[in-house]
């Protein structure tokens, strides 16, 4: 069963803290993007400045019905909150608001589960799915279930969400033991491929690594070449293609999916089958959208992320992507000035992915 029109209609709720490191305006305008490529409509946007959320309703008691009032001015069918919510906060706002609750990491999982084609991304989705329903108390009552397939619920494989803990730690399991099959069997053909380079593709979601993959490999977006659009993980499951660097040089470039801040650790774990392509890299490509105005919360989203899967020392190039709609004034300290889109810089970027491959560790460009 899908969610209706009215249910894919919803409030977007926000909690602003005064944290002058995350403002709040860019993280909002990307959540409701996200929401969008969930494939809902977003008709408000409730903001709430705290000095701290509400350990029992994130939002507050009195905030909380205010949103209540304003579903039913709206007639939405859902509220969708930026910030993640605990079990206890969740359990609290469902007391007052009579719509499906459904907060940023959910959309993400949500946003995967449409992106996800191969069998891989399906089960790693899946997967990441029943490990935060089940560690956020969720799917073993009624409380998502209204959504009748809408976000939060919809994904390869679903599990209904009726199903008890027991099923799930099994469904966990059964899930785990297949995914480890894919990675012997990845390892199996990276083995096979290894007598070229390998260069890694990494960025920020919608930094246009699939583009820049498309225009080093000479293909489109139509015939062999990386899926692209213009919205938040378009691309999830990983693309190699062979590239020529130099006169009798070419390697292997890998497309991988995009990070986003405080990308869902579900997510990271689920995924690390397919991010073992980062640490097989002999170099990475950090792509950063050179227009965006927010892309140092960007690089440092990818840093921190690098970091986390101890990979933040291997040989890094820099490429401003978009460098087309970036602002004249714009130039970075050892970046490479690129465009995907008109082929500026190219030409630059595998003379140094062919240099960079030569080098130690410690001569790496990195860092912005």
């Amino acid at each position: 069963m899908h969610a209706s029109p009215a249910e894919l209609r919803g409030i977007v709720v926000a909690i602003d803290v005064g944290d002058p490191r995350r403002p709040l305006e860019p993280e909002i305008v990307e959540f409701e993007a996200l929401v969008r490529a969930a494939g809902a409509t977003v008709l408000a946007r409730i903001v709430q400045r705290r000095d701290a959320v509400d350990p029992a309703t994130l939002v507050g008691s009195g905030k909380a019905r205010e949103i209540a009032e304003a579903i039913v001015q709206c007639r939405a069918g859902i509220v969708l909150v930026l910030n993640d919510l605990r079990p206890r906060q969740r359990k609290n706002l469902e007391r007052i608001i009579p719509v499906p609750i459904v907060d940023r990491t959910m959309v993400i999982l949500d946003v995967f589960a449409r992106r996800a084609r191969s069998r891989e991304g399906k089960l790693q989705v899946e997967l990441a799915q029943l490990r935060y329903r089940q560690s956020n108390l969720i799917g073993a009552g009624a409380d998502l279930s209204r959504l009748g397939g809408g976000i939060g619920t919809r994904g390869p494989g679903e599990t209904k969400l009726e199903v008890d803990r027991r099923r799930i730690s099994a469904r966990i399991a059964t899930l785990r033991e297949q995914l480890d099959q894919v990675r012997r069997q990845r390892a199996t053909r990276r083995s096979a491929h290894r007598r070229e380079p390998v260069v890694a593709l990494v960025g920020y979601t919608n930094a246009g690594k699939s583009s820049l993959l498309n225009a080093l490999a000479g293909v489109s977006n139509t015939s062999k070449g990386a899926y692209v659009a213009d919205q938040p993980f378009a691309t999830l499951d990983p693309t190699v293609r062979r590239i020529y660097l130099a006169p009798e040089r070419h390697a292997r470039l890998v497309d991988t999916v995009g990070f986003i801040t405080d990308l869902p650790k579900d997510l990271v774990a689920a995924f690390r089958a397919t991010l073992e392509e980062l640490d097989e890299a002999d170099i990475l490509v950090h792509v950063v959208d050179a227009s965006s105005q927010d892309r140092e919360r960007q690089v440092r989203a990818v840093d921190t992320l690098l970091a986390e899967l101890r990979i933040e020392k291997k040989p890094r190039i820099l490429a401003l992507n978009k460098i087309d709609a970036a602002p004249a004034a714009l130039h970075v300290a050892g970046a490479i000035e690129i465009s995907a889109k008109t082929g500026t810089g190219l030409d630059a970027l595998r003379y140094a992915i062919a240099c960079g491959i030569q080098l130690p560790p410690s001569h790496a460009t990195g860092g912005i």
